[in-house]
């Protein structure tokens, strides 16, 4: 959980109290996962987020796992 936090915290840069509003996570969940950006709510994003916890788990350990076999290639 505290990866999910770390990468809201960062991706939600200028938008921290109000992470629905960042342009960057609404279009981060629409292609993901088809809810209309410009009808993201609070209660949507935090529904979203919960919701799709284990599947944000593996893409951030999947993120973490490219980061060191670039780090490894330089």
């Amino acid at each position: 959980m505290w990866r999910i936090l770390r990468f809201l915290w960062i991706s939600s840069r200028g938008y921290r109290l109000r992470p629905w509003a960042s342009p960057y996570l609404c279009w981060r969940i629409e292609t993901y996962s088809g809810i209309p950006a410009e009808s993201l709510s609070p209660g949507a994003f935090l529904r979203f987020v919960w919701t799709r916890r284990e599947s944000m788990l593996r893409y951030l350990r999947w993120t973490a796992r490219m980061r060191l076999a670039e780090r490894a290639r330089h």
